[in-house]
């Protein structure tokens, strides 16, 4: 009797199940489906391209050479994504969205130039925490009432903290209740880019055109305009003319407005005007509930242990970004190893994103946030208590901006994690005190000597 291909794929499956450990069977072959058999060759299906590359090259050979017990023959097993199920959310942390949502958001909205909205940077899959509760409260607002309040709504805060999530959310909960929504999503480099294409080519005519008959523009890291003055005023008409009009508009940067350098004062004055909030680092219970949503929406809620969750809150701090890569990391390591997802395993994968900065002067690594503040106080004859308090005289100000700036080469710690350790300073005040020490550097040879030598002090502590 011949078999289906879904016949032979079952049997091969059944075989597989007792060869490969069951996380890594549950997480990259159980969602395969067969899709054809052609002679000695069975094409199986995949969510995903990363899902079809992976099995492809770590688990083909296997299942073929299965095939002989499992059917008698012979069976070469080829990976392809299945395409009726593109829809499904993605096994792949880059959350690219399906191809044909992808071209229907972009076509109805006119602007096939514009990078295409995720269908998961909506309001619903957005984790609300402390960190973030007043800018998600805002963009609620905003996509209630475009053009009405906060406008611009203005978001900023560190790399991977969910900006750009937000910002897409509004325009998706929009397009919602308002198909015919006209929405352009650019990045200032790529509005920078095309402007110099329009002056170029003539066309500048219909790319002001674009920008200002749209109903809702979106501009992601708006801070890369800073000394670009032909920019700057193309940018500053095309928001008045937009604000006018009474259309939404919604910006990100890595720092507020007054922040960013070589800004006009007139565009400064302008991002203000509405709403401007930040999105700081999440707290552990916040960074736990982030993975529980994206072991969810991956259906990976059983493969991952609950123990294995709170190890990675616990200890990969830098940003949402880098918490829900460190699952598909850890995914793809167990299932190299053919091992199950323990805290063991997990300390193992991550090993390159668990940082030394828990901030304990006792027990854990020898390099931690307490230990640089503890040598740069003793080099400069102040105490850590000062470094950490709100005092701002001048013999403690050099010293903490010292130490933040030790934290940033040595420990690779984000922004907002180093304006914690220093008594919960506000990002912008640290990026101030890594430009200070730099310039300070290039300006005092001794100077720079000075904290060459607790550098390499402190780098003889991580052996």
């Amino acid at each position: 009797m011949t078999l289906t291909a879904h016949e032979a794929w079952s049997r091969l499956l059944d075989r597989a199940r007792h060869e490969l450990p069951e996380q890594t069977f549950k997480t990259w072959l159980e969602p395969t489906e067969a899709l054809s058999l052609d002679g000695s060759t069975i094409y199986v299906g995949a969510p995903d391209q990363f899902a079809a590359d992976w099995n492809e090259s770590k688990h083909a050979d296997l299942l073929s050479s299965l095939a002989p017990i499992a059917l008698g023959h012979p069976l070469a097993v080829v990976f392809k994504v299945t395409e009726e199920r593109r829809s499904r959310p993605q096994m792949d942390f880059f959350v690219a969205p399906p191809v044909q949502h992808r071209v229907a958001v972009s076509q109805q909205n006119g602007a096939s130039t514009s990078p295409p909205l995720s269908e998961r940077y909506t309001f619903d899959y957005f984790v609300i925490g402390k960190s973030n509760e007043l800018a998600a409260a805002a963009a609620h607002a905003v996509a209630q009432a475009p053009g009405k309040v906060y406008n611009p709504l203005f978001i900023y805060g560190d790399t991977g903290l969910g900006k750009t999530h937000l910002m897409q959310a509004v325009a998706h909960e929009i397009l919602q209740r308002k198909p015919e929504t006209r929405i352009t999503f650019i990045g200032t480099e790529q509005f920078t880019n095309e402007l110099v294409a329009a002056i170029q080519n003539r066309t500048t005519p219909d790319f002001r055109r674009r920008f200002r008959e749209t109903d809702l523009l979106l501009v992601d890291d708006v801070h890369f305009l800073k000394g670009k003055e032909a920019m700057q005023e193309e940018f500053f008409h095309t928001f008045n003319a937009l604000y006018e009009a009474g259309r939404q508009i919604v910006l990100t940067s890595d720092r507020p407005p007054s922040e960013i350098p070589g800004l006009e004062a007139r565009l400064v004055s302008r991002f203000q005007w509405g709403m401007v909030a930040d999105i700081e680092m999440p707290d552990l219970e916040h960074r736990i509930a982030i993975l529980r949503q994206k072991a969810l929406l991956d259906h990976l809620e059983l493969t991952i242990p609950e123990e294995v969750v709170r190890f990675i809150a616990e200890n990969v701090r830098s940003s949402v970004r880098e918490l829900e890569g460190s699952i598909i990391k850890l995914l793809a390591y167990a299932s190299l190893k053919h091992r199950e997802i323990t805290v063991e395993v997990a300390r193992e994968a991550l090993r390159d994103k668990i940082k030394p900065n828990d901030g304990s002067p006792a027990g854990g690594p020898a390099l931690n946030t307490f230990v640089i503040q503890q040598s740069v106080a003793k080099e400069w004859g102040v105490t850590t208590e000062g470094l950490r308090s709100k005092t701002r005289t001048k013999n403690l100000t050099v010293p903490r901006q010292v130490a933040m700036y030790l934290m940033r080469e040595l420990l690779g710690m984000q922004l907002v994690e180093i304006g914690s350790a220093f008594g919960g300073r506000d990002h912008s005040t640290v990026i101030h005190s890594l430009d200070r020490v730099a310039a300070m550097m290039k300006e005092d040879p001794g100077f720079a000597q000075r904290i060459g030598k607790i550098q390499v002090a402190l780098e003889s502590l991580r052996n």
